[in-house]
């Protein structure tokens, strides 16, 4: 930790004394030409925005790795993407996704890097976004030139196994039309291994387990958009989205158990699953966009289906001796044998509106409203091939979330910004559940503010407030009350009786010569859902731990304090973006009425990180990249007993004439990425230890043809600037 900070310090110290000029545009004059450069990261009063374009941190990588490299963003052991440590949702293009999780990201990675203009991490998100927390909004390149031009890129990357990726980029445009089209496959595999102590209070339980997963994946998939302009103002066009995922796994796990420090039995689980995933999303639009008079309408309809069909097959082994070889386990008869089937389907369909238009001197006026209904279904079979004994349990959840927003924003004297918003959602949904004949009904509505104020005493200086009522509604399968083995020995269900999480966030961000940023967060929340532990006696007597979702009330307070600055060195051609912040969190009204261990009632720490680029080194077009992060998830009632420590570092070379370029990057080969948390519950302490195989050396080769203009998206200067400075 120390040589980590130590770094980070030296880094901050080395950019206090650079010296650089703005250049926010290129110009030329008799002459002479200053070298447009955007900062790499740009701090303004609601987000912060991650320019990669044209960045050397791009090749080789896919999306999925540009979101773990952005400032503000962390990935749980779990792969859900989180900004500041709290849950987000994925937009792309300003259209939400329809993945989260292991799902998104491998989507995230089916999309080349070189697709990407810039990642928005949207702290304090307007009212046009739903009911979340932040919004993390994927921003793509669009193409603006006459004919056909594109990319073909291909990936080796060594690390536990060897991983392939290749993907192919199309863009044509004639006049009025523009169509693109990308394609993509990986073949890959992922080793996965975690130790787990599960230590329970009344009767002095222990469970010691140790397992290791191994992960085939073969994701094709295609995108393509079709765009065309009725006249200057009018535009339609068609967004189709195709994933396909072929996923496998093998994992053993070994789980040792003890009563009051006696060892009882030892147990050896095999897990095969195989799961076929098919995706498909679709988004029909029109839009007005009036240039001159900054007036927007915005129709998009929907249609989005995905499915799932996979099979578990599960062995369970057990000795009466604390360690046994492991090919002996072969000649040990199974106590138990479960196959688990199932075939999840899921429809969504929306209608969106937006429309922004000015309103008095200096405002703008957004309104909007959504209409959106889901429809999944989750069956699955159960098989006691030993028992000889069949169970089939049939899950059903539908919604529909109806919503209208506002949001008003105006400038007084040429200095104060101001954004004030409001947003209403109602939800009905119905769940049920055939096995115990379990069912649930529902509806609410929930308004959710949303304010921003920013001041600039001077060119040189601002300060902005921002304000946000914030809901995070549980996923529909966390409602799933069917119980399914995990990787690792113990089991998981969902919970019917999930409640949403409310949330409130009040930021103070001050900003000096548009290039040193700090910025004071406060977070509350007074209820929300987090992983609970249970113990329970199967039909042979053996004791075996169930994870659910569960509610815990209680309030549970966060404070921020985050510095960050970007410097364009050396002629625009060596950008630093550093930023580090300390975090502390107030669990102790959370800890005492959920009953909880008063050992986490305080938390602080440290977290940081920097990205480093630097362009054309000795003006032979060889481009170099670093970015290094370090920091420590903590989630709800689950405590980081470590730091993470991540790091990328890449060189690339670049053939103008031939449109190559070569890429060769070097992925924590330093130390490999590791997480150990501590889970309380109200029955015991559950300490968790994962290590997951991002590591290694990959080497990239993409060719590019056509002119490779592109064009910057069609926004209002409200959704360009954001509030946030210029």
């Amino acid at each position: 930790m120390k040589s980590a900070l130590s770094l980070l310090g030296l880094l901050s110290i080395t950019i206090s004394f650079a010296q650089n000029k703005d250049t926010l545009k290129s110009k030329e004059i008799e002459a002479v030409t200053v070298i447009a450069k955007k900062p790499t990261v740009q701090s303004k009063a609601d987000r912060t925005v991650f320019n990669v374009e044209n960045s050397s941190i791009l090749a080789g990588n896919t999306t999925w790795d540009i979101v773990r490299m952005t400032p503000l963003v962390s990935i749980d052991n779990n792969d859900n993407v989180r900004a500041e440590g709290e849950s987000v949702t994925v937009y792309i293009n300003d259209r939400k996704s329809v993945f989260t999780g292991k799902e998104l990201k491998e989507y995230l990675k089916t999309i080349p890097a070189d697709n990407l203009m810039k990642i928005e991490v949207i702290t304090s998100p307007s009212s046009r976004y739903e009911a979340t927390g932040a919004v993390i909004n994927i921003v793509l390149k669009k193409r603006d030139d006459e004919g056909l031009k594109g990319s073909i890129s291909l990936t080796n990357t060594q690390n536990t196994k060897n991983n392939q990726y290749g993907s192919l980029n199309l863009n044509y445009h004639k006049k009025n039309f523009t169509q693109t089209f990308t394609g993509s496959y990986n073949d890959n595999v992922f080793i996965s291994k975690s130790s787990n102590d599960y230590s329970y209070y009344a009767n002095k339980n222990r469970q010691l387990i140790d397992s290791e997963t191994a992960y085939k994946n073969k994701n094709p998939s295609f995108s393509s958009t079709s765009e065309f302009e009725l006249n200057e103002k009018n535009n339609i066009g068609l967004v189709l989205e195709y994933f396909r995922g072929d996923n496998s796994s093998d994992s053993n796990s070994y789980t040792r158990f003890y009563d009051d420090n006696t060892f009882k039995y030892f147990n050896y689980q095999n897990t095969l699953g195989k799961n076929l995933n098919n995706t498909l999303g679709t988004n029909l639009f029109y839009k007005y966009y009036d240039k001159q008079k900054n007036k927007i309408l915005d129709i998009n309809f929907g249609l989005n289906y995905d499915s799932s069909e996979g099979l578990t097959d599960r062995i369970l082994k057990t000795a009466n001796s604390s360690y046994v070889k492991p090919e002996d386990w072969e000649n040990k008869p199974a106590i138990e044998r479960t196959l688990i089937n199932n075939n999840t389907q899921n429809r969504n369909y929306y209608i969106k509106v937006d429309y922004t238009t000015p309103l008095g001197k200096g405002g703008t006026l957004e309104v909007g409203g959504k209409a959106n209904f889901n429809n999944n279904v989750i069956p699955n079979t159960y098989q006691d091939l030993i028992k000889n004994t069949r169970l089939n349990s049939d899950f059903h959840y539908s919604d529909n979330i109806n919503s209208l927003y506002f949001t008003y924003s105006k400038t007084f004297f040429e200095k104060l910004e101001t954004r004030v918003g409001l947003r209403y959602e109602h939800i009905n949904y119905k769940i049920r559940e055939n096995v115990g004949n379990q069912g649930r009904k529902d509806s609410y509505g929930t308004f959710l503010p949303n304010l921003l104020v920013k001041y600039a005493f001077s060119p040189n200086y601002d300060l902005s407030l921002t304000y946000n009522h914030n809901l995070w509604r549980p996923w529909y399968s966390e409602f799933n009350p069917f119980e399914v083995p995990n990787n690792n020995g113990i089991f998981y269900r969902g919970n019917m009786e999930l409640l949403p999480n409310p949330s409130d966030r009040v930021v103070l961000k001050f900003g000096l010569f548009k290039k040193y940023f700090i910025s004071a967060r406060y977070m509350f929340t007074d209820q929300d859902y987090w992983e609970n532990y249970r113990q329970e006696t199967d039909a042979e007597g053996n004791l075996k731990t169930i994870v659910f979702p569960d509610n815990f009330k209680g309030k549970v307070e966060k404070f921020y304090l985050f510095a960050n600055t970007n410097q364009n060195l050396f002629k625009n051609k060596l950008n630093v973006n550093f930023g580090v912040g300390w975090y502390y969190i107030d669990n102790s009204d959370f800890n005492t009425r959920n009953g909880l261990s008063t050992e986490n009632n305080y938390i602080s720490y440290i977290g940081g990180s920097t990205n480093l680029s630097y362009t054309n080194l000795f003006n032979k077009n060889i481009n170099l990249s670093a970015w290094m992060s370090v920091d420590n998830q903590n989630n709800g009632n689950s405590v980081a007993n470590k730091y993470n420590y991540f790091h990328n570092f890449s060189v690339t070379k670049i053939f103008p004439g031939a449109q190559i370029e070569t890429s060769l990057q070097f992925m924590n080969i330093f130390k490999r990425p590791s997480m150990t948390t501590t889970t309380y519950s109200q029955i015991g302490t559950f300490k968790n230890y994962n290590r997951w195989d991002w590591y290694g050396v990959s080497l990239t080769f993409v060719k590019r043809f056509g002119n490779q203009k592109v064009k910057e998206n069609t926004k209002t200067d409200v959704e360009k600037n954001s509030g946030g400075s210029k």
